[in-house]
């Protein structure tokens, strides 16, 4: 055990506190009582102290790799036609697109491997290595499908090198959002996390509106310029290539941003004292994670569903949608969506930092109500297929998975504890998602041809909604309250000495989820 009396306020650096497990069963299985272990006590040296030009730091860092990722959803999506003609143009029209849109579906199969593979290894060895790691793969991934040999080249055999290109940037991906809402949520102080975090999927659909927007330019520009035929001669690369550039600029970012505090002092912990195998707080692999937290878990997944049906609702089903069922032009669907994105993603800080003031429960309570009492209008009025009608419809698809995604990164982390977060939050988040986000336009599709009911849609993304709410009501309020299996994180070192003089009448504070020593009554 290191020696606590030096100094150790931290900033951001590695712990230098002397750590304890919280309490809970001894090695031998007995349980203590109040009688043999006085309540664990904050002293200013325990509090996490981050300050905001480091915060700024690490959000940025980390939202870059999201912005990438959905930049190539953006551009993969609106290009899928295209694509199809590029890759397949020996296969009849409906196989050549379907065979084109498995390769966005493979990339979702392998995100959960990507999770059970970089989740516990963001625990083991650090959430900035393996963000790095997931933010290179992506950019080199995205960027070389741009070189690839076409079918009019190699015939058929052209998409081989795209699926696994795909393959790579699923795995990624698996990764990816997983430790960067880890990361984010265990950087921001404890009074602003919910503000801080929303940082992340603004980056999120800022990349998918940016995807989105290069296509369209990049189809006027040559389609003008080169004739109809450009950007299928060679028009279908350049989105892809523009990957180049804000992939090294992620990279450099990604450099930049350190290790989080919250993990330097849960590694110190695990290397300080011996925590019991069975403690919960302990880091897990995949079976201690499933074995310790399955239920929470469970709430990860539902509130993932919800959330998720709705957001790839709005950003990769919408166009085909508008196509199929409503009429309207790709490029039309675009031009639509994009300003709804920007727009939805100006709103994500400020419903996150309402967030940090009546808390993510009421917030998740406001998305999956206005998800059943919006959804039915605006496929209605998305009916009428004028681009007033499409706006408005899209408009109201969007305020439900503001709310939602707005406190995703704050809220879904802090239902596990330090040591396995990541792991636990890539279980949870790929699990969900490539089961029922990334299937979402599969799906939706598929009611609408068995049934013939346009609304259908509507219908599911509402199922997921109600059984998001049920999971809300399990889940633990973390607004405000440090991270399990941490110590409170704050801005200053004057929050830090008023939160420790004040801890015994802060309904926020629970020094037995932290990783402090405990002092035990003499015997």
């Amino acid at each position: 055990m290191r020696n606590s009396s030096r100094r150790c306020v931290r900033t951001g650096a590695a712990s230098c506190r002397a750590p304890s497990s919280p309490p809970g069963p001894t090695a031998g299985g007995k349980v203590p009582n109040e009688e043999d272990v006085k309540a664990p006590r904050l002293n200013v040296d325990d509090v996490i102290v981050v300050k905001k030009s480091r915060i700024r730091t690490a959000i940025g860092g980390t939202v870059v790799g999201n912005f990438m990722e959905w930049f190539d959803f953006g551009i993969y999506g609106y290009l899928a036609v295209t694509l199809a003609v590029v890759f397949t143009s020996d296969l009849p029209d409906p196989w050549g697109l379907l065979v084109t849109l498995f390769g966005f579906a493979i990339s979702f199969l392998v995100r959960p491997i990507g999770g059970l593979v970089l989740g516990p290894l963001g625990d083991r060895i650090g959430r900035q290595k393996v963000l790095f790691f997931t933010m290179a793969m992506m950019a080199v991934a995205t960027a070389l499908i741009g070189v690839l040999p076409t079918s009019s080249a190699i015939g058929l055999w052209a998409i081989v090198p795209l699926y696994f290109l795909k393959m790579v940037q699923g795995f990624s991906t698996g990764g990816e959002y997983a430790g960067a809402t880890t990361y984010v949520s265990e950087f921001s102080p404890d009074k602003s996390r919910g503000f801080w975090a929303s940082w992340l999927d603004v980056g999120s659909y800022v990349g998918f509106a940016a995807g989105a927007s290069v296509v369209a330019l990049t189809t006027i520009v040559t389609t003008n310029v080169w004739g109809e035929t450009a950007m299928v001669d060679f028009g279908w690369r350049i989105p892809f290539l523009v990957a180049i550039p804000l992939g090294i600029v992620a990279i450099w970012f990604r450099l930049r941003i350190p290790e989080t505090p919250s993990f330097e002092a849960a590694r110190d912990d695990q290397n300080g004292t011996a925590l019991a195998p069975e403690s919960p707080f302990a880091r897990h692999g995949i079976v201690g994670i499933i074995r310790y937290h399955w239920r929470t878990v469970l709430i990860g997944i539902a509130l993932v569903a919800a959330t998720n049906t709705a957001g790839y609702a709005l950003t990769s089903y919408m166009p085909t949608y508008l196509e199929s069922e409503v009429g309207v032009s790709n490029l039309g669907a675009a031009v639509a969506t994009v300003p709804v994105l920007i727009v939805m993603s100006a709103l994500l800080p400020l419903i996150g930092k309402l967030s940090d003031k009546i808390g993510r429960k009421p917030i998740y309570l406001i998305a999956a109500g206005s998800t059943i009492v919006l959804m039915i209008p605006a496929f209605a009025i998305m009916q009428i297929g004028e681009e007033w009608a499409v706006f408005i419809a899209l408009a109201m698809v969007a305020i439900p998975v503001a709310f939602y995604v707005a406190v995703s990164a704050s809220a879904l982390p802090a239902l596990f504890p330090t040591a396995s977060r990541f792991g636990a939050m890539a279980i949870a988040y790929n699990i969900s998602v490539s089961l029922f986000g990334g299937t979402t336009p599969l799906f939706s599709q598929a009611l609408i041809e068995i049934t013939g009911n346009t609304y259908m849609p509507a219908f599911y993304i509402m199922f997921f909604a109600a059984l998001g709410a049920i999971a809300m009501l399990s889940m633990r309020e973390s607004a405000k309250r440090p991270l399990l299996g941490s110590v409170p994180t704050v801005e200053t070192v004057e929050e830090a000495r008023e939160l420790v003089e004040h801890q015994d009448e802060d309904p926020f504070i629970d020094t037995s989820t932290m990783p402090i020593l405990t002092t035990r009554s003499p015997h």
